[in-house]
């Protein structure tokens, strides 16, 4: 018998116990889906730590960033525009570009809240954000934003423990630095840190235009500087360099600490990581192949069992007794490659939905989708058909090893 007559066969076969087979899909469908959906959110969120703190493969460019910790004076600005004109001369060719980094989230400041001289935390934006829910006011305009207008945004908590009610803030004004801002908006409360540990930028005391926060000598000094390199350059290597340099040569260097921390080697620890967390996770869901896989073996010996007739009949006309190992060995392994196929596609599906649903409960602007790559879906048609090779194995020796005379008793 060819091998598509051996398939025909075992479709017939197949359609013939409709309810039988579609429960025996089923087994194997769910734990593929399960293992897909796994797989599916951890790359995904692996990928999105790379896309956000890795290399940018998109623009064929790589970044890295060195830091400046005072050690005693927190006014004190790591790098200056000197730094970075020493910087460019001293490592010509080394890197594409390099440029000061304003931090623009949770920076603590003293300031005038009407009569109240006190501490508090703000965070800077470029525009308006769907990110924080307005409970008096309004935000300010993208054109108030990009003119650098003295605009801020107020903590519902601050504000009513400064005047008493949200409404009333509107309109009183906040002196930051030497710039007085004027309270158009009350943003309801947010927690200080995310779900996942983070320090949560909307979780601040006050909103302001980042374009007015950093003007004249602030503009050009700072406390973290970013390096740009082409791909394929030494970014980490070079890095580590200029962070030895700026030790001895840095324009604060007896007043605090130049660091560099490799993104790229942490980001490889986390996927690796990961990757541990998400096997382990999916070895738990392949337990339920395993179960699966026994309800195919049981199927089968069911089907060797009832057909013991078709048998007899098929050797009494010249089958070998392999043909009848071959074909109940591709019944069962269509079984297990239909609900493998199955799987993939609904395993990819529910991770394509879980993983905005994430994002949405982590908030804070984070964007997280799912990767489902073609090593999965080799891995889901891979496994299902070893599946249906090893369970069906023994069910198929047994048939292909029925005497004829023993069947014609």
């Amino acid at each position: 018998m060819g091998i598509s007559e051996l398939l025909r066969t075992a479709f017939r076969s197949l359609r013939a116990n409709r309810k039988r087979s579609f429960l025996t899909i089923i087994g194997i469908l769910i734990g593929i889906a399960a293992v897909i959906t796994i797989l599916g959110i951890g790359n995904g969120i692996t990928k999105t730590m790379y896309d956000q703190f890795g290399n940018h493969s998109k623009t064929g460019e790589q970044t890295t960033e060195i830091f400046f910790a005072s050690t005693n004076d927190s006014t004190v600005n790591g790098f200056n525009q000197e730094d970075i004109d020493n910087l460019k001369r001293q490592f010509a060719g080394q890197f594409k570009s390099v440029r000061i980094e304003h931090e623009t989230a949770n920076l603590n400041q003293t300031a005038m809240v009407g009569m109240t001289n006190k501490r508090i935390s703000v965070s800077l934006l470029r525009s308006p954000t769907k990110d924080i829910k307005l409970v008096a006011g309004h935000q300010p305009t993208r054109a108030q934003y990009s003119a650098g207008k003295p605009v801020a945004m107020m903590k519902e908590a601050v504000a009513k423990k400064q005047y008493g009610t949200a409404q009333n803030a509107l309109g009183t004004t906040v002196e930051v630095g030497k710039t007085t801002y004027r309270v158009v908006g009350v943003y309801h409360n947010q927690a200080a840190y995310t779900l996942e540990g983070g320090v949560n930028k909307f979780g601040v005391d006050l909103l302001l235009p980042k374009q007015l926060y950093y003007q004249g000598s602030s503009a050009t000094s700072g406390n973290t500087i970013k390096l740009i390199f082409d791909q394929g350059q030494h970014a980490s290597k070079v890095s580590s360099r200029v962070a030895k340099y700026l030790k001895k040569n840095g324009s604060a260097a007896s007043k605090g600490l130049y660091q560099y921390e490799d993104m790229e080697k942490e980001l490889k620890q986390f996927a690796s990581q990961m990757k541990i967390i998400t096997s382990f996770i999916s070895f738990i869901a392949a337990i339920s192949l395993f179960i699966a896989g026994i309800g195919v073996m049981n199927m089968m010996y069911i089907s060797v069992s009832e057909r013991t007739q078709e048998i007899g009949i098929r050797l009494a006309v010249g089958a070998t007794p392999g043909n009848i190992m071959m074909q109940f060995l591709i019944e069962a392994v269509v079984l297990t490659v239909t609900g493998g196929l199955l799987g993939f596609l609904c395993g990819a599906g529910l991770a394509h939905l879980i993983a905005p649903l994430m994002a949405h409960a982590i908030g804070n602007g984070v964007h997280l989708h799912a990767h489902v790559t073609i090593g999965s879906f080799l891995l889901a048609f891979g496994t299902s058909a070893s599946i249906g090779l090893i369970f069906g194995i023994l069910p198929a020796r047994q048939a292909a090893n029925k005497n004829l005379i023993d069947i014609l008793r």
